[in-house]
């Protein structure tokens, strides 16, 4: 799928002329998505929510540094949102100590999903900016060929699931996985809810009728993993080591939860070995009082629907799948989507290597289960470049695994999970492709890794295990 031709603005300045690139794309899965001309650096998000009648508002302020000489730059922002000002603190280069400007309005358009913010006068690369996006509505999920993505309200309360491109149904963003950056989030909303965000709780504050919940996210998150989920939810401390866990789960559903999560800790001690150590300070479990679909990864959290708590830990390969995407997906994340593989089919090894660790099957036999139902599917998909149609097809998902575990038995154990461990100390908080995991595992051993990675990833028939 190509990208969309690259348009160019030329904007006139008393004295100079600026050349403004406001919408190339970043990636030809995502098209609309994503911005350039800019890094940021920081997200402070000060929202307000009220359940009743799904009301949003608040101040986006984006930390930032103009990577090119412009008069103006856009972020990713739904329709649904209401954009009522925009400010902006104009900063000297990034290599200067003068004073950063007072804060001026910024004239800015919003349509079509982009909201493209005009300076009060162009700048030069290197320049630091802080631009305030005074902001509300009634939030929706984005429409998109994979479903409705984002921001979603439950029955009581609301769920943030944003990947691949919902981050903008909330809040004003880069919205592409490369673009990657510590947040704050602070979120009010009435005091009978429980809100979950990213990060560590650094305060709460209860006033009257409602509650102000403060999360600070230092290492960099791809804007898709950034959530908020608010219900009416009890907090039960899982385990304390390696990391604290903790589940937030619905009143009725405690006893299910303190059964269903209580091998997390298990888990992260064993992933710990084998795939490094954990990259965030702690790791949260949130059970929703609806049932969902599927599962859903944040950075620093998961969030599981009421009917993958039966108490019974039949969906403990989901948790273990989730748990795996803190380093595959998270951590380490890729910069391009179509290189997919590397989150999902990294976390689907990793749901076959519990199982492996903690007295199931082992992960031949998943692999020889998973191979031979591929076998009897249709065998017209590339894994390495699916296309965005088939980005979240489960063959991506099964057929990644087995490349990986193909990838074992050709290197051997200790080569196989030495990489892996190299994979996610090198690249921590970064972002990756395919060609740089393939150079570094040849890098760690004598066995040519192309031509396994051409047949398991490059090529559609499925190669014998």
């Amino acid at each position: 799928m190509a990208g969309q031709p690259d348009r160019t603005v030329v904007s006139a300045w008393p004295g100079r002329c600026v050349v403004t690139r406001t919408d190339v794309p970043l990636d030809p899965y995502l098209p609309q998505c994503g911005n350039t001309g800019y890094r940021v650096s920081q997200y402070d998000l000060d929202l307000t929510y009220k359940v009743v009648g799904n009301r949003l508002s608040g101040t986006a302020t984006i930390a930032l540094t103009v990577t090119d000489d412009r008069d103006r730059f856009a972020f990713d922002l739904g329709d649904t949102l209401h954009v009522a000002k925009v400010s902006v603190e104009h900063g000297p280069d990034e290599r200067s100590t003068k004073p950063v400007r007072a804060r001026r309005k910024a004239k800015f358009t919003h349509r079509a999903g982009k909201l493209v913010v005009t300076l009060p006068g162009a700048v030069d690369a290197g320049t630091a900016l802080r631009v305030a996006v005074h902001y509300a509505g009634r939030p929706r999920p984005i429409r998109s060929r994979w479903g409705e993505v984002g921001w979603e309200e439950l029955t009581g309360g609301s769920i943030v699931a944003s990947q691949p491109n919902g981050a903008s149904s909330w809040f004003p963003c880069n919205d592409h996985p490369s673009s990657k950056a510590p947040y704050r989030m602070s979120i009010t909303t009435d005091s009978p809810f429980t809100a979950v965000a990213n990060g560590t709780l650094v305060g709460r504050t209860t006033r009257a009728s409602r509650t102000t919940w403060v999360y600070e996210q230092p290492q960099p998150m791809a804007s898709y993993l950034a959530t908020i989920q608010i219900g009416h939810y009890d907090a039960m401390r899982a385990a304390s080591d390696p990391v604290p866990i903790t589940v937030f789960h619905p009143a009725r559903l405690r006893r299910e939860a303190a059964h269903d999560f209580d091998r997390q800790s298990r888990m992260l001690a064993i992933f710990g070995e084998l795939f490094g150590e954990y990259p965030f300070p702690a790791y949260s479990v949130v059970v929703t009082d609806d049932e969902l679909e599927i599962p859903v990864e944040a950075q620093g959290l998961s969030i599981f629907g009421s009917n993958h708590c039966d108490g019974r830990r039949g969906s403990e390969r989901l948790v273990a799948h989730e748990l795996a995407h803190q380093w595959f997906g998270n951590s380490v994340t890729l910069g391009q989507w179509r290189d997919i593989w590397l989150h999902e089919g990294f976390a689907c090894y990793a749901e076959w290597l519990w199982s492996e660790n903690s007295r199931g099957a082992s992960a031949a036999v998943h692999a020889s289960h998973a191979h031979a139902r591929l076998t009897r599917l249709p065998q017209d998909i590339v894994v390495g470049d699916p296309g965005p149609d088939a980005m979240f097809d489960d063959r991506v998902y099964k057929r990644g695994a087995l490349a990986l575990h193909a990838l074992r038995a050709a290197t051997g154990d200790d080569a196989f999970f030495g990489l892996l461990r190299a994979w996610t100390s090198e690249n921590r908080y970064g972002t990756v492709d395919t060609d740089g995991f393939v150079a570094l595992a040849q890098q760690r051993t004598d066995t040519p890794i192309r031509p396994l990675v051409d047949a398991w990833l490059y090529s559609a028939p499925l190669p014998s295990l």
